[in-house]
């Protein structure tokens, strides 16, 4: 693989160098990948104050293939659409929506998603996605960060007892399934790509 694209994420080998037009595809990733974003999270599995969904697995793979430029902003734009009040969150409109619902039980979660996003996308940048242990272990580190965020915020609400056997608990196994998943795609899809020089 050539020294160019030896510590550039996913999306890089799609975008323009410059221009106008690297512009206009970075904008279309963002927006795409708030719509997968979207559409993970009415992907659920109802558990009690916080629900189970496919989120963490599209941040991870929206992290690894963006870059953490990208992926950062990506999920910015996704929080600041909630905000507004797009039903774009888990049980919205459903259960609320706008800033009364990130401040609710899941709002530690959703602060997750862009450490998440950050820490994944770093490891990217530096050429982790190349290799499925390396970016196991970076994910890892990334999932516990959120998970812990979303554990601390959900305590206010409900406790430490209950926080973690609703909030962290259920999800362990889950997100671990999902993280090796996540570090199992991107490296294969890499494989994929020519080789060259």
């Amino acid at each position: 693989m050539s020294a160019a694209i030896a510590m550039r994420p996913l999306a890089s080998l799609a975008i323009p160098q410059s221009g106008a037009s690297r512009f206009a595809v970075q904008a279309l990733l963002v927006i795409g990948g708030t719509l997968l974003l979207t559409l993970s999270a009415k992907t659920k599995v109802v558990l009690g104050p916080v629900d189970m969904s496919l989120q963490t697995l599209a941040v991870l793979l929206i992290a690894t293939a963006f870059g953490a430029r990208l992926a950062v902003a990506t999920v910015i734009l996704y929080l600041v659409e909630g905000a507004m009040g797009f039903p774009v969150f888990q049980s919205t409109p459903e259960k609320g929506i706008g800033l009364a619902y990130m401040m609710g039980t899941t709002g530690g979660y959703l602060a997750g998603f862009l450490v998440m996003a950050a820490i994944a996308g770093w490891a990217a940048d530096r050429g982790f996605d190349r290799s499925p242990f390396k970016l196991f272990g970076a994910m890892l580190v990334a999932e516990a960060v959120m998970l812990s965020m979303g554990f601390a915020w959900l305590a206010t609400f409900i406790g430490f007892e209950k926080a973690w056997f609703f909030g962290v608990q259920p999800f362990l196994v889950p997100d671990l399934i999902k993280v090796a998943l996540a570090a199992a795609i991107v490296p294969a899809v890499w494989s994929l790509v020519p080789r060259k020089g």
